[in-house]
């Protein structure tokens, strides 16, 4: 062999070398986005503790198709302006599939960002309706029902079941407590058992709701439909107790939750909320809660459940797929049945897992009981 023949062959194999490496490294990378700081990172704590325990499990068993899972963790706060930044640099570094992100707003705001990448996302806890139903975002998935499905069961629950009459209904002025409060709006009217007597926008953040309150006393409210988040709601409610306004409050999931039962407090107690069907006698729930409370010393928080089912339907989707090719992906989304903490689910034409649901649930004792 001559000696420049001999360089290049040595080159060669040294590459191939270096290359076997590089390929055995080669990972899934799973986006996980939400607010993990901030007033809502209640919501989002939960999904990055749910994917770290699915994504632990799964590695430890060799991970998938012969590949480690790769965690992606990103804060948006649950700020449209900080989700499209997040998602771009999630895109930027190679991200194949997204758990999130958590808030409606937040996830509008960045769906568009993966779609222009063939990206898919999962979120546990977007509601927004046309996020999966308007047919514009079809890289999009979610765990848990949408606004339109609670705002109807909270409408029925205030005419039918408290027999509300006169019905205030205020919201944060956002996608998701707007979007509630005008399903929850048409639901009353078109119902026609009660007259909604002010619907009206609150200033997330504002420091005193003094004269919303104030009108919804001059207007003879009988019950109070809120959209919103708990920081809103907290400070409503507190108003609402020192004006000695009894009068039941209901509010969508975005109440559902420790956030609100801590910072309420006492103004929390005999709340109603919607939020998603109780399934924690499912196996795989029970199991998942029993590991959390092994990990962590406590109950797992809101929206874990649909989290840890998000998280396992995008990686069974992967198993499935023998990879993250966008189509393929889509395909197995949408036929693929996997047991989760939620039940066995797949996903409809929409994009909305099948079978998922909501029921009411009110404050008893500083924590949050169905209501059969």
């Amino acid at each position: 062999m001559q000696k420049t023949t001999l360089v290049k062959f040595l080159a060669a194999l040294l590459v191939t070398a270096l290359a076997v490496p590089a390929l055995a490294a080669d990972t899934i990378k799973l986006g996980v986005a939400g607010a993990h700081s901030g007033d809502l990172a209640a919501y989002g704590l939960p999904t990055k503790d749910a994917a770290e325990m699915v994504v632990a499990e799964i590695n430890a068993k060799g991970g998938i198709n012969g590949k480690k899972v790769e965690l992606m963790i990103v804060d948006d706060q649950c700020k449209p302006e900080i989700a499209t930044n997040v998602a771009t640099k999630l895109v930027s570094e190679g991200v194949n599939i997204v758990i999130g992100h958590i808030c409606s707003g937040a996830t509008k705001a960045a769906i568009g960002i993966y779609k222009g990448a063939k990206i898919i996302a999962i979120s546990p806890s977007a509601t927004n309706p046309p996020l999966t139903k308007s047919g514009e975002y079809a890289n999009f998935y979610r765990t848990i029902a949408a606004d339109d499905d609670q705002a109807l069961l909270a409408a029925a629950f205030a005419t039918d079941t408290l027999k509300a009459k006169k019905i205030a209904i205020l919201h944060d002025k956002g996608d998701y407590g707007k979007g509630f409060a005008d399903f929850a709006k048409a639901a009353i009217e078109q119902g026609g058992k009660a007259k909604v007597v002010m619907y009206e926008g609150i200033q997330p953040g504002a420091m005193d709701y003094s004269a919303v309150i104030q009108k919804l006393r001059n207007e003879g409210a009988d019950l109070l439909i809120f959209g919103g988040y708990h920081p809103e709601a907290s400070k409503l409610l507190s108003l609402m107790n020192k004006k000695k306004i009894k009068v039941p409050f209901i509010g969508p999931d975005g109440l559902k939750g420790d956030g609100f039962l801590k910072i309420a407090g006492k103004d929390a107690e005999g709340v109603y909320a919607t939020g998603p069907k109780d399934v924690s006698k499912l196996p795989l729930n029970t199991k998942a809660h029993a590991d959390y409370k092994a990990k962590y010393g406590k109950e797992p928080g809101t929206f874990f459940d649909q989290a840890m089912a998000a998280t396992v339907a995008a990686l069974n989707a992967v198993k499935v797929a023998g990879g993250t090719d966008y189509d393929a992906l889509t395909r197995a989304l949408k036929t693929s049945l996997v047991d989760t903490t939620i039940g066995k689910i797949k996903f409809d034409a929409k994009g909305d897992a099948e079978g998922v649901g909501f029921s009411v649930y009110q404050v008893k004792n500083g924590a949050f009981v169905e209501v059969k």
